[in-house]
């Protein structure tokens, strides 16, 4: 399969060395000053292009790969307030794309636990959720997408809460509020962490990232995946597909 690289910062590397080792080619490597590599041959021969790089780049990159008519994974967090918008492009046949809060299997599968346990939690107001993210210094948006997605399904489940929010000083939340709060230090790959507390024990639900490769290798995954398709598509797509299962990844 050709692919193209849109971002050849850290993810970018390693997902070039993760399609290449699956017997891939890269066709093209779009970083911050090759904006011009959008409109070039080899660009517009990729079956699918792979876009990692900042919430301030990520719409123009996307349009960019419509008007190439190259479908596009992308993985950049903190843009989804255009994501309606482009949503309703994929729908009306004017581009392709998959977008995932986080890529990796673990995180899904760790999405999926989530709403079971709001589902169940719903039904015991003594118990009080509360979320905490911590990633590297170098991620830019907060909290991050997969917290936000968490968080999201989390309220949608629980009849006792009507939104998320970030815990600020001097702030007081309501009781209705889930706080979601976030950490940045060193290099953390990712680690998500969802607390149910009482007043007699404490329920804590955690993933944590080892390493940048399982996000980089489900983005590969994704795009051998997405090869052929039209429309708008999410991670929860493809898993549904390859583990034959209904309702169990949304």
């Amino acid at each position: 399969m050709k692919i193209a690289i849109i971002g050849y910062g850290r993810m970018g590397h390693l997902i070039e060395k993760i399609a290449l080792d699956r017997g891939h080619r890269i066709v093209c490597i779009i970083d911050a000053d090759d904006q011009e590599k959008f409109n070039s041959p080899e660009f517009k021969s990729a079956d699918v292009a792979i876009e990692f790089t900042t919430p301030a780049t990520a719409v123009d990159n996307i349009l960019a790969s419509f008007a190439a008519e190259v479908p596009v994974v992308v993985g950049t967090t903190g843009w989804t307030n255009s994501l309606p918008d482009i949503k309703d492009m994929c729908e009306k046949g004017r581009g392709t794309l998959l977008f995932a809060s986080n890529f990796s299997i673990g995180v899904n599968i760790f999405m999926a636990i989530n709403r079971y346990v709001a589902k169940v939690m719903n039904d015991f107001p003594e118990y009080t959720p509360s979320m905490t993210e911590i990633h590297h210094i170098h991620k830019l948006d907060h909290p991050s997408g997969t917290a936000v997605t968490l968080a999201d399904e989390l309220v949608a489940e629980v009849d006792r809460l009507n939104k998320w929010e970030e815990p600020k000083p001097g702030k007081k939340l309501s009781s209705k509020t889930l706080p979601v709060d976030h950490v940045r230090e060193g290099e953390v790959p990712g680690t998500h962490i969802i607390t149910w507390d009482s007043e007699v024990d404490t329920i804590t639900l955690t993933h944590e990232a080892k390493s940048r490769v399982g996000f980089a290798l489900g983005a590969v995954k994704t795009a051998e995946w997405l090869k052929g398709k039209k429309g708008f598509f999410t991670i929860a797509d493809m898993l549904s597909e390859v583990t034959h299962t209904t309702g169990l990844f949304v």
